[in-house]
């Protein structure tokens, strides 16, 4: 088998369905397999996996046991070559996992290998691509100069070697996961994938930030930023620290206060109330429960480069568009001003979207 599609999914049921759907045509002509490990959901999620996807393999956790222990029980039964470690709020282009296929068989001392993220409103996610957090780096981040955390010498569209990437998305071979030890199960949540990324450096491999194809990653539906967030993110920086940098005490003094000083100047952030005057559906037609629900609609049915006001909503329906068509869209629409984006799933009777790495999306049920 060429591929194990790993999905580590916790109470984002309706996310997790247009992921699956995303991923089933993706995987459309390789020889590939769909493994879901569910961390105790209190939401139907699994049920849903059973009825609408029965030929994806579901493990079914009896406890959040975090990111870490999920993924590595996932991997255990994998049959790939390759593993794509995948969020379960993510959507995948129909053509990225081949492309990645054909640039991870054709480069040699291949580590981890992500690709281009962009958020629900279309903007790109810079943690798509980063430089190892040494202790200095990431003291400066905490305290608001975050220039050396990312890896800015590489475009978002470029190729090139970096050093760690986001853990909702990192593809590598079966073997150089199992080599190093795959997630480090003393992080719950936060801190794995920097860990991952750097144990495989570490280890003589080369990882790679591939630009050339992009997905969606819903920041917020897997975690929301709150206060447990906060405590995690930085206890799992400890973590990191303590493993891998040893270095003076009156250094490791420093990089303590910062981390405790962001913790406690983190405040959340305000919510912006997007007020869309108008909707427009990129579709066929339009269901007449859901164009009751929508403001002023639209019915697109022949290009998406039309011209559309400020401050409007844009449904995409993937019975009509492929989610490249929709990519594209998105990040051309993203510099409009407040333009807000809902996704309605094959053959599903809800639209859904996410605005905010802060708080949970939106699925409108019709």
């Amino acid at each position: 088998m060429k591929l194990s599609i790993i999905i580590l999914n916790y109470n984002v049921r309706y996310f997790l369905e247009l992921c699956l759907k995303s991923v089933e045509d993706a995987i459309a002509q390789l020889d590939a397999e769909i493994i879901v490990v569910d961390n105790n959901s209190p939401d139907d999620s699994c049920a849903m996996v059973k009825q609408l996807f029965p030929q994806v393999k579901l493990i079914e956790n009896n406890e959040n046991s975090g990111f870490s222990k999920g993924n590595n029980r996932g991997v255990a039964t994998a049959k790939g070559e390759y593993l794509c470690i995948l969020n379960p709020d993510t959507v995948v282009a129909e053509d990225t996992f081949l492309k990645l296929i054909d640039f991870a068989d054709s480069t040699n001392n291949l580590g981890i290998v992500g690709c281009q993220l962009i958020d629900g409103r279309g903007e790109f996610l810079p943690e798509s691509k980063r430089n190892i957090p040494t202790p200095i780096v990431s003291l400066k981040k905490v305290l608001g100069n975050g220039s050396a955390y990312y890896a800015n010498h590489v475009s978002s569209e470029g190729t090139a070697k970096v050093d760690i990437l986001v853990g909702a998305f990192m593809w590598l071979k079966k073997d150089v996961y199992e080599s190093v030890g795959g997630f480090d199960e003393d992080y719950f949540m936060y801190g794995e994938d920097i860990d991952l990324s750097y144990k495989v450096v570490k280890a003589g491999y080369d990882n790679y930030y591939y630009g050339k194809t992009t997905i969606i990653h819903f920041k917020g539906e897997s975690t929301l930023k709150d206060a447990k967030y906060a405590q995690r993110f930085y206890g799992a920086m400890q973590i990191f620290y303590k493993k891998h940098f040893k270095q003076n005490l009156f250094f490791n003094a420093m990089v303590w206060l910062g981390i405790k000083t962001a913790q406690m100047l983190r405040k959340s952030s305000e919510e912006v109330e997007l007020k869309s005057k108008r909707s427009y559906v990129y579709s066929t037609t339009i269901d007449h429960s859901l164009e009751k629900q929508l403001l002023k609609p639209i019915l697109i049915t022949d290009t998406i480069l039309q011209e559309i006001e400020n401050c409007s909503m844009l449904v995409f329906d993937f019975n009509k568009l492929s989610t490249k068509e929709v990519i594209k869209e998105m990040k051309n629409k993203s510099k409009q001003k407040n333009i807000v984006f809902r996704f309605l799933p094959k053959n599903s009777k809800f639209i859904l979207g996410s605005d905010s790495a802060t708080s949970r999306g939106e699925v409108l049920h019709f």
